[in-house]
């Protein structure tokens, strides 16, 4: 079974749908205890980055999470939910996030001919091999909506970017942890793939 961490940070309806469609019973909840006899634990979101650490907070649901990547069960984090991993964000100065891994969140800059929040799809590249894209080619288009996105402190847990303006940090592993900046839910039959490869960890 996959939870899907409820903290009314949206988003969410759409990966329980994906999953459901590819078969696999998945619960969205709040709870702790549910959360942590899962198989499999996601955090989905859309919003800001300071609202949604303080939502974790105030929930308790970061205790949660901290406890989940502990005992190692696969953990993906998709947009907003791939942020919250790292330390800090220029969306909300002085706020923490959860720190699991080392790494900052940074605006997209403006330049001629970009439009942000970068709304849409780009091509992705593999610098190493990543387990979420296993059988995916390099090119492959997946969908993208943020205007913030990741500068990973260690380049060996990156494992996809894309270009837009910059080099965007777009999905990471490390351990039990997986992260995209793009949403695979909504990413066609390449991002169906990426949720079957991390279904399958």
């Amino acid at each position: 079974m996959t939870a899907i961490i409820d903290y009314d940070a949206g988003n969410i309806r759409s990966v329980e749908k994906a999953l459901r469609f590819l078969g696999e019973d998945t619960s969205v909840t709040g709870n702790p205890e549910e959360i942590l006899k899962a198989d499999r634990v996601i955090l989905p979101g859309v919003g800001a980055f300071g609202d949604a650490m303080e939502k974790l907070r105030r929930s308790g649901l970061d205790k949660t999470i901290y406890e989940v990547v502990r005992r190692k069960t696969p953990f993906l984090g998709i947009c907003l939910g791939l942020q919250l991993l790292f330390e800090s964000s220029e969306e909300c100065e002085g706020v923490s996030g959860l720190g699991l891994l080392p790494g900052k969140i940074v605006r997209i800059p403006a330049a001629p001919g970009l439009k942000i929040p970068h709304i849409g799809w780009n091509a992705l590249s593999f610098p190493s091999p990543g387990r979420l894209f296993r059988g995916i080619p390099d090119g492959a288009y997946v969908y993208f909506v943020h205007s913030y996105y990741l500068q990973a402190q260690e380049k060996a847990c990156v494992k996809a970017t894309t270009e837009y303006g910059v080099t965007i940090h777009a999905a990471v592993e490390k351990d039990n942890i997986f992260a995209c900046q793009f949403h695979p839910e909504k990413s066609s039959e390449t991002g169906l793939q990426i949720l079957r490869n991390f279904l399958s960890q």
